[in-house]
């Protein structure tokens, strides 16, 4: 086997091992994405709910517009403990 060799077999085990992480990180990351995949549900459900009931063009447009607003105040602090959480575990590797 010539080194070439070695390292693509490694890079290709890497690939297919899954990440692992530490018994604290795991669920605290589970349950962010979770948290910002419900936020996420709902704000479609709300969005889809608001195209299909008002008739009013421009009430239609800024409820929407309100409603996006709120989709990213609720996100933004499950968005910042994620970047936290990934500046963790880079700076532990």
């Amino acid at each position: 086997m010539n080194d070439t060799e070695f390292h693509n077999n490694t890079a290709q085990s890497d690939l297919q091992q899954p990440k692992m992480y530490s018994p604290t990180t795991q669920p605290l990351l589970q349950s962010l994405l979770s948290t910002l995949a419900d936020i996420d549900f709902e704000y479609e459900r709300a969005r889809d709910k608001i195209s299909k009931i008002s008739p009013d063009l421009n009430l239609k447009i800024r409820i929407l517009e309100k409603l996006r607003s709120q989709h990213q105040e609720q996100r933004t602090p499950y968005i910042q403990q994620l970047a936290i959480l990934q500046e963790h575990l880079i700076s532990h590797r």
